[in-house]
């Protein structure tokens, strides 16, 4: 969800670092203004940890079915999806541009008795160091960087052959600004007014486009819908108006 703002970090968006920065604080308030991510997450790592586990062939109902893949969360924030992916067995690194969010990280990692290798840095500095990933989650991500290409491309050099990307986005449509925009930050106060710019929002199709020309193979999408009923998110084949997620492969 966030950039750099160390030099020579080329997709770096510094305006888009600064708002997330502003929030470092409340990461793990389930009240607070990532209060939508918190509600997401079950959604997230269903989708998440299914796609690992068919790809690796591992088994979910085993105490660490991912030990021995090495993950990258780019964008961790406070560790939301680290710290799920280090409790099944993976080794994680965490990166994030905003530095304030680093320590929050590492100290609610510590608190909750795991081990996580957490960076200030971005996926470009990570693939210039040779940095190398069975996996790399690069969740609500894409739409704050300043140039999305370049940005894919570096998470295509992060992964091994074989290696798995989970990319989710927001699409750009006249829903997503009603849901995403009017509704998630005027309407129901989710998010501070200006956290998200429709017009970087990215169509499944564009994504896609932008991922083969990262040179990763899509292999599947999906929409996270969510019901203002049950407050709940659930992963839907067919529904990708707003909020959705991709799989693909570094063959």
């Amino acid at each position: 969800m966030h950039a750099n703002t160390a030099p020579g970090t080329g997709t770096v968006d510094a305006a888009e670092v600064a708002k997330f920065e502003a929030m470092a604080a409340e990461w793990w308030d389930p009240n607070g203004k990532f209060k939508p991510l918190h509600n997401m997450n079950p959604c997230r790592l269903d989708y998440i940890t299914r796609q690992i586990a068919a790809e690796f062939g591992r088994d979910l109902t085993t105490q660490q079915p991912f030990a021995g893949l090495r993950l990258l969360d780019i964008g961790c924030g406070g560790g939301l999806l680290s710290e799920p992916m280090a409790r099944l067995g993976a080794t994680v690194v965490g990166a994030d541009a905003a530095p304030r969010n680093i320590p929050v990280a590492k100290l609610h990692a510590e608190q909750s008795g795991l081990t996580i290798d957490y960076r200030n840095t971005t996926a470009e500095a990570l693939a210039e160091a040779g940095e190398r990933f069975d996996v790399v989650l690069n969740m609500e991500v894409v739409e704050h960087v300043s140039d999305p290409l370049a940005y894919l491309t570096a998470c295509h050099d992060l992964l091994k052959p074989g290696g798995l990307m989970i990319c989710s986005t927001l699409n750009r449509n006249p829903k997503s600004f009603a849901m995403a925009i009017v509704g998630a930050e005027y309407v129901m106060r989710w998010l501070p007014k200006g956290t998200h710019d429709w017009q970087k929002f990215i169509t499944p199709d564009e994504l896609y486009d932008l991922i083969r020309r990262a040179g990763l193979d899509p292999v599947d999408r999906k929409g996270m819908v969510f019901n203002p009923i049950t407050w709940r998110w659930s992963i839907s084949d067919r529904d990708l108006s707003v909020n959705y997620v991709t799989a693909s492969l570094r063959r």
